[in-house]
């Protein structure tokens, strides 16, 4: 399903510093139902993100959002779509963020990281509106949660849009 055909969207943050020196690749779930999206939210910081991580070596971006989803979430998901791939420039690192539509087929078991069980991270079922106004908030952060709540709300409002 890897599509070289879905949209590709640069964003350069203004601490960029050219060249990047290295490149991270990871795969990012859109699930809505109801008019709600599944977000991966860190209760103990009030940050949210689409749920998703770091592709792993040998592992197809397919594998990794189904991997990435289950473990953050608990749910089992199957990509039905790539949606958009996001390359995201950061002080000097390009951050490439394969997006995936996704259904739910089923629960299992999370296996969440030191990090993110000391942060908090739970899933959170928002309003697509609530959503937008959430990562609206991007220019209210440190640089690099800005671009990344810019990089989410591009991708949502993206994705309102393809559903009209």
């Amino acid at each position: 399903m890897e599509n070289k055909n879905c949209e590709t969207i640069e964003q350069i943050s203004k601490t960029y510093t050219a060249p990047y020196r290295e490149a991270r690749t990871s795969c990012r779930a859109i699930i809505v139902a109801d008019g709600k999206i599944l977000l991966s939210h860190e209760s103990k910081t009030g940050f949210y993100m689409s749920p998703g991580g770091s592709l792993e070596e040998g592992e197809t971006f397919e594998e990794c959002v189904v991997r990435e989803v289950m473990e953050e979430t608990g749910f089992a998901v199957s990509p039905v779509k790539h949606f958009v791939t996001v390359n995201e420039y950061c002080y000097d690192i390009l951050y490439i963020s394969q997006y995936f539509i996704c259904e739910i087929v089923g629960e299992g078991e999370r296996a969440l990281t030191e990090t993110e069980v000391y942060k908090g991270m739970v899933p959170k079922w928002v309003g697509l509106n609530d959503a937008v106004d959430i990562f609206g908030t991007y220019k209210k952060h440190t640089p690099d949660k800005e671009s990344l709540y810019l990089r989410e709300l591009t991708v949502i409002n993206r994705y309102m849009q393809s559903e009209k």
